[in-house]
């Protein structure tokens, strides 16, 4: 008996001090990250690169199944003390301890590159405030580079993006930034493929969410019935992520960048979707009649059918999340946005809007296909 309260107490003060650390480690970060960098992102990567080669036995996501397991022993445990009459108390010290690690090792291993410096000055990139003029500029721009790429993305006789394999997709999203780690050391890390989620990954479509990148086993992973035009994107996303980039801005640009200097049809036409529907829905809240001018415009052009194939799969698209919307999402996003925002990404889950910043920043220094507009790296 003694020796199971020595335990109990041992568990619970373990875990007492990593739940404490955390919080710690934000404010310091917050008030001294710059200090912090780019020593803790180095570290940051090496540690979640280890992480993910050691998980890289399975394509599919090892926490995903893992979770659930644990849920089903821990449970089964729980009614076998309560039957017993005994062991209570230690069985809620080790789920205790087991949480505080995940929660700690997610922190300290990782969500800390949160603090770190931008990413437009990484690469030499200068961002500022645009006009609607200038928006409606790179609105246009990511349009006719995505109708240019539509007709080269696998479809059927009547127009509709062909569902793609997607360990294939996952295995080329997870090495999509090797040819910008050659420029950038930011864009330097594990080259593994994204990881499918099995068991999560339809409970994260009903709370409005893609894809997660979990810290503790440096698993990016993305749900098997994404949408189509979505899902390399969606993979380089969070492949970002597994490189250090926490912020949801920079991981969305990130993706932008890989998905747009790849040899590959797919992923350079779901780049440039995203890109353009980040700034057509940036555009629409601005100017809604600037916005369809812009779609007018160059559906009016030579770049009529692939247009038409964008358009086309921005409702695909739509139809496809509408199936995974009810009450579960409100709560998924209130989650994520409590989260954001505790990290300092002040504009919570808006924040993977205000990627549209640096995509006309990119624009306007030259966007051409791959090649870097930009000196930098």
């Amino acid at each position: 008996m003694d020796k199971t309260r020595r335990a109990t107490r041992i568990c619970f003060a373990l875990a007492g001090v990593m739940l404490v650390a955390c919080p710690v480690l934000m404010q310091l970060f917050a008030h001294s990250g710059g200090a912090f960098f780019p020593a803790y992102r180095s570290f940051s990567r090496a540690w979640i690169s280890l992480l993910a080669h050691i998980m890289a036995i399975a394509p599919f996501a090892l926490w995903d199944t893992g979770a659930l397991v644990l849920i089903i022993v821990a449970i089964a445990v729980l009614v076998r003390c309560i039957r017993k009459r005994q062991g209570i108390a230690l069985w809620f010290s080790l789920v205790a301890l087991v949480v505080a690690w995940s929660a700690f090792s997610f922190t300290a291993g990782w969500a800390l590159n949160h603090y770190a410096p931008p990413l437009a000055s990484e690469i030499g990139l200068e961002t500022h405030e645009s006009s609607v003029e200038e928006l409606a500029a790179a609105t246009q721009h990511y349009l006719e580079e995505a109708a240019r790429l539509a007709p080269q993305v696998p479809r059927d006789a009547d127009g509709t993006l062909i569902r793609q394999d997607f360990f294939e997709l996952a295995r080329i999203a997870g090495t999509s930034y090797a040819e910008l780690g050659q420029r950038y050391e930011i864009f330097q890390g594990p080259e593994l493929p994204v990881k499918a989620l099995l068991v999560w990954g339809p409970p994260l479509l009903y709370s409005g969410h893609t894809g997660i990148f979990w810290a503790p086993t440096g698993e990016s992973g993305v749900p098997l019935d994404t949408a189509d035009a979505d899902q390399p994107f969606i993979m380089c996303h969070e492949a970002a992520h597994r490189l250090g980039l926490a912020d949801e801005r920079e991981a969305n640009f990130a993706a932008f960048l890989a998905c747009a200097s790849s040899d590959d049809a797919r992923l350079a036409y779901s780049g440039y979707y995203n890109a353009f529907a980040y700034c057509l829905n940036a555009l629409a809240a601005a100017d809604r009649d600037r916005a369809q001018q812009v779609l007018d415009e160059v559906a009016a052009t030579e770049l009529y059918d692939g247009a038409a194939l964008v358009f086309a799969d921005r409702a695909a698209t739509r139809e496809h999340y509408d199936r995974y919307e009810g009450p579960f999402e409100d709560v998924g996003t209130a989650v994520n946005d409590s989260y954001l925002r505790s990290f300092g990404q002040e504009q919570g889950v808006k924040s993977y809007g205000l990627v549209v910043d640096y995509l006309i920043a990119w624009y306007e220094a030259g966007d051409s296909r791959g090649v870097s507009p930009v000196e930098g790296g």
